[in-house]
């Protein structure tokens, strides 16, 4: 699947997560996590979540009970969201 930054920045909880894990890119958390401090429901989390670890923002890490996320490591991914943020925090309100 490829990456289009711009697609996913639209929604608000693809958003954040994205932000979420671009600035603490050491952190893993699960869908209840990331649903806790977001406040979205975690149904839509976790379809976010998965979404997001299918074009490879995230990495998925699978355990029998549930899975944990992280940030890429790919730079070229890392590259384009810092890019993509920088553009956002210059856009007029």
């Amino acid at each position: 699947m490829k990456l289009d930054l711009d697609k996913l920045f639209k929604s608000d909880v693809h958003k954040r997560i994205i932000l979420f894990f671009h600035e603490n890119q050491g952190s893993i958390d699960t869908p209840r996590g990331v649903a806790t401090w977001t406040g979205y429901q975690r149904n839509i989390v976790k379809k976010a979540l998965t979404e997001l670890a299918k074009v490879g923002v995230l990495v998925a890490h699978p355990v029998p009970s549930t899975t944990g996320y992280s940030y890429t490591c790919e730079e070229s991914i890392i590259k384009g969201v810092d890019k993509k943020l920088k553009e956002l925090k210059r856009r007029p309100r």
